[in-house]
């Protein structure tokens, strides 16, 4: 069979591409294939057994929808946060095209509230102390959608582009590009171990971070010009409510950068859940990574959030995702394939958290089958570093922060590395081949690379 658009991962970069092709009258027959599941379909197990039983593919980081609206389902609605998609495209351009994006967000269920808006006074105030603390916040207004409505958004939009004649495949891997002359003509997918090539007119590749790592592997191959660029390593952190209740009630999401010595790497915070919970995700070969989550109407007492080491590697060196993988791997070696949790007090002592001493403090997991152990046995001495120093620079902030019971987990670890080299088409140095949305290595989370997709459509449909 032969499609004219087919668009390999039904993250919210293909979603919006299809969506907005179909809104712009483009008649052209359009395939998405996608490894997981439709979003009716995406459950976790772990709400019925109490733990991971290892999915595969992971029902939280694939299927429709892609791994952000199934982690807490905010949209940033500032060009300033999201990856490095104004630079290839223009700041002004890139914001227009967020504001477009939030109205369909909008008009599909979206909750017309957005954080961190409300009180300037209080926002000043905090910004007074982050700078007196040498970190940034960058003002955001975040759109939150929820955990549980997002999964509703999303199972409305799948069902409109299924009334608009896109055809989608499920459980579905695609496993290589078809190249041929320097054009791309299809792709090569298999399901239950049956393997067939699809041919297209244009092959467009958004397969989310959990698909990085596959597509840096087919440009060496298939020779795709592009650049290995950052990946980030850090744990996820959680304290109590109290602590975070200014932060929270004021910004919602507290976007603070630091360069903390003595390596000056960029430090910074990401994905904030007040009242959230700590996950695991799985991704290829049993990697366990955490992240988190924040329903809408379900609330713990406790808020988590990201601290996020940015590592640039040069010449030489061009494996950043093999390189952070090895790092998650050793961390879940010693959690006996777990996830890590350990107290700040108990780094700062140079000693392992023990299960009992979690039970005694102010601050539960809500992650309860994390492993009680020693993160820095695994964590590189320089991301380690980075972070202790960045912690106590946000307790300035945000008094409390750095307090002996408030926890880390690991590994958290973000896959951007893999830059394809993209005109502003959005075409790469293979003739009728565009790549969206994390795995391109030029957005990070969910409104970006929804803004991507809807730039690739109005460049097919111009």
């Amino acid at each position: 069979m032969k499609y004219d658009t087919i668009i390999v991962g039904a993250g919210p970069a293909g979603i919006f591409t299809a969506l907005e092709l179909k809104k712009r009258g483009y008649e052209g027959s359009i395939l998405i294939i996608e490894e997981g599941a439709a979003i009716e379909q995406r459950k976790c197990p772990k709400a019925k057994t109490g733990h991971c039983v290892a999915c595969d593919p992971c029902h939280i980081t694939t299927g429709f929808s892609g791994a952000g609206a199934f982690s807490d389902g905010k949209l940033s609605l500032n060009y300033e946060v999201g990856g490095d998609l104004p630079d290839l495209l223009g700041a002004e351009y890139v914001q227009s095209l967020i504001d477009y994006a939030d109205e369909i967000y909008l008009s599909f269920g979206a909750d017309h509230r957005v954080e961190g808006v409300s009180n300037p006074e209080e926002i000043k105030e905090i910004r007074k102390r982050a700078i007196m603390a040498g970190l940034k916040l960058v003002d955001c207004p975040i759109r939150h959608l929820g955990t549980e409505k997002a999964q509703e958004l999303y199972y409305a939009i799948e069902q409109d582009l299924l009334a608009r004649g896109v055809e989608m495949r499920f459980k579905t891997e695609c496993t290589d590009l078809v190249i041929k002359n320097g054009v791309c003509t299809g792709v090569k997918v298999r399901k239950k171990d049956v393997e067939e090539i699809i041919e297209g007119g244009r092959v467009i590749v958004g397969v989310g971070r959990r698909g990085a790592d596959w597509l840096a592997r087919v440009c060496i191959v298939h020779g795709i010009a592009h650049t290995a660029g950052t990946v980030d390593i850090g744990v996820r952190v959680e304290v109590r409510n109290e602590i975070m209740e200014t932060i929270n009630d004021v910004l919602y999401e507290s976007k603070l950068i630091g360069y903390p010595n003595p390596f000056k790497d960029k430090v910074r915070t990401f994905c904030q859940n007040p009242g959230g919970f700590v996950a695991q995700e799985n991704y290829e070969n049993d990697l366990a990574l955490v992240n988190g989550h924040s329903y809408k109407e379900k609330k713990s007492d406790n808020t988590n959030l990201a601290i996020l080491v940015s590592q640039n590697f040069t010449e030489p060196f061009h494996q950043p995702i093999t390189y952070a993988k090895k790092v998650g791997e050793l961390t879940n070696m010693l959690g006996a394939g777990s996830i890590l949790v350990q107290r700040f007090g108990d780094i700062l002592d140079g000693k392992r958290t023990w299960q009992k001493e979690l039970s005694r403090s102010n601050v539960r997991p809500t992650l309860p089958d994390a492993v009680a152990g020693d993160i820095t046995a695994a964590m590189p001495y320089r991301a380690m570093t980075g972070i202790i120093n960045f912690i106590k620079s946000l307790d300035e902030v945000v008094p409390g922060f750095a307090s002996k019971e408030t926890l880390l987990y690991s590994p958290e670890l973000k896959f951007y590395s893999n830059k394809v080299k993209m005109d502003t088409d959005l075409t790469t140095s293979v003739q009728n081949l565009h790549c969206l949305g994390d795995s391109s290595g030029w957005t990070r989370g969910l409104m970006m690379a929804s803004v991507m997709g809807i730039h690739m459509a109005r460049v097919l449909t111009k």
